[in-house]
């Protein structure tokens, strides 16, 4: 794809709020769910009372979490939500989960303004700590999150898919 063309995809993007269950954001959803499947040595599980946790969506519905779908010209090309979690000894935080950018269209900058939007969304509802845990298999992701000023901390909890965990005050 040439410059020109990869600029007017940028300049088509659109990334709104969905519900987590509008069929735009259960075909990202699903894709993402595919990925990890296939880049993860023993696969994903996606199954609601599964380690994957797909159950846990609902979690992502205002008022007590988000959920963007990015799309150009209408068509959804990636997604990503935000759930509210307030441990017993420690301040509340927004979680950011489910972030995904269609492999075709990496490198564009869709990645790095979902993450935004969902900070702004952190932001609405409150909060100004952001933190994610990822695989090892995301070496993309990671280096999206350092980018944008996420450091590496300690496991903040038990997914065991989790290898890095992030977080980032936001000003």
């Amino acid at each position: 794809m040439d410059e020109a063309a990869r600029r007017r995809l940028v300049d088509a993007l659109t990334i709104t709020a969905a519900a987590p269950t509008d069929p735009d954001a259960l075909w990202c959803r699903d894709r993402y769910y595919d990925e990890l499947d296939t880049r993860f040595d023993a696969g994903f599980d996606r199954d609601p009372g599964g380690a994957g946790g797909a159950g846990g969506d609902a979690d992502m519905a205002p008022p007590a979490g988000r959920f963007v779908v990015a799309r150009v010209d209408g068509r959804p090309v990636g997604c990503g939500g935000l759930v509210v979690r307030a441990p017993a000894n420690a301040p509340a935080f927004a979680e950011v989960k489910r972030m995904w950018v269609d492999d075709a269209l990496r490198g564009l900058g869709i990645g790095y303004r979902i993450l935004d939007a969902l900070e702004a969304g952190a932001r609405e509802m409150g909060h100004d700590l952001v933190r994610l845990d990822s695989a090892r298999a995301l070496t993309e992701a990671h280096a999206l999150y350092r980018r944008c000023g996420y450091a590496e901390i300690p496991r903040y909890n038990d997914n065991p898919y989790a290898h890095f965990w992030f977080e980032k005050r936001l000003a």
